[in-house]
């Protein structure tokens, strides 16, 4: 059963090494991103799943241990996504690297110390259907008694003339309605958010979000913003759920 979550961005630029001179534009979303970190701690999981969008390499489980790097961003960093325990109690690492998404999720998790709880780590195509996603968070909840999530995504990108996605104006209503279902743990609204309209946004976070809605079904989980804004024109978004 879904005791916590917590949602994050998810921009390689999170990470101040990444950013480098920009790394300031960005220190109020890491702080948000921190405390939400802390809420899924305090929730005392058994299992923590962290969910984030993936391209086709980087689709499906990533099991503890697995690792990540931002060399493909310039920069010499690698992660890992916790801890993998082989069968002789010893670590193993799996070989297959994390999507950029659930790297960015293993540094937050790694800079702040996370040790609390077996992590297991999922990439979500972006063409899943909701339905299915739904069910995929139905799933992940019942792994055990006490499930926490990270989800990872961002909004739209389209904010503005210089966002990756330029200008739409379709894009603030809709960042709007997602800060405030993730806000107000609003699974229902979750659900219905419109998979054509994010992708025409190039909201990286509609699956994933739609992932935790079907988790919290049934949770009564109380919501909490807190972050939004659009630096660089791309919709972050911060909250917890608990």
């Amino acid at each position: 059963m879904l005791v916590a979550a917590a949602v994050c961005p998810c921009p390689p630029l999170l990470v101040p090494a990444v950013a480098a001179g920009a790394a300031p534009e960005l220190d109020a979303a890491r702080a948000a991103c921190t405390d939400a970190l802390g809420v899924l701690a305090a929730a005392r999981p058994d299992l923590l799943v962290v969910v984030g969008p993936a391209e086709r390499a980087g689709r499906g489980p990533h099991p503890g241990g697995a690792p990540g790097s931002f060399r493909g961003f310039g920069v010499d960093l690698d992660v890992q996504l916790g801890v993998r325990h082989g069968p002789d109690g010893g670590d193993t690492a799996p070989e297959r690297p994390l999507p950029p998404s659930l790297a960015v999720a293993a540094w937050l998790l790694e800079r702040t110390g996370w040790s609390d709880a077996p992590i297991e780590g999922l990439g979500v195509g972006e063409p899943l259907e909701a339905e299915r996603c739904i069910q995929s968070g139905r799933d992940l909840a019942a792994r055990a008694e006490r499930v926490a999530m990270l989800a990872m995504g961002d909004a739209s990108a389209c904010r503005t003339l210089k966002a990756p996605g330029y200008l739409d104006e379709r894009a603030a209503p809709f960042d709007e309605a997602v800060g405030r279902a993730l806000g107000a743990a609003d699974v229902a609204a979750l659900k219905g958010l419109d998979a054509d309209l994010a992708y025409a946004l190039k909201a990286s976070g509609r699956a994933p979000w739609q992932i935790l809605a079907g988790a919290g079904e049934g949770a009564r989980l109380e919501g909490t913003l807190l972050y939004e804004d659009a630096p660089y024109g791309v919709g972050y978004v911060v909250a917890t759920w608990s």
